[in-house]
């Protein structure tokens, strides 16, 4: 089986992940804009995230490397995570 389709076959959009669950960030599919801002965010590939806070509505709060960030619905739909 080809790498892309495991990563798309295990991956899950960061905002249908529920709260209090630790995943691994697999990629970002966005534009260069957006990709260069969450990098500098320090979402990288292979980085470790917990999801604080994800209701239907409004934005996701996740914590990474000790530090919370505040991630609008649409960026978190953008992020891959296994």
């Amino acid at each position: 089986m080809e790498k892309s389709k495991v990563i798309t076959e295990e991956a899950r959009l960061l905002s249908k992940i529920k709260p209090g669950q630790v995943v691994r960030l697999v990629s970002i599919t966005a534009g260069h804009m957006l990709q260069s801002r969450l990098t500098s965010m320090g979402l990288l590939p292979g980085t470790m995230l917990e999801v604080v806070k994800n209701s239907e509505h409004g934005p996701v709060v996740i914590l990474v490397k000790g530090s919370r960030l505040m991630l609008g619905r649409g960026m978190s739909s953008k992020i891959l995570v296994a």
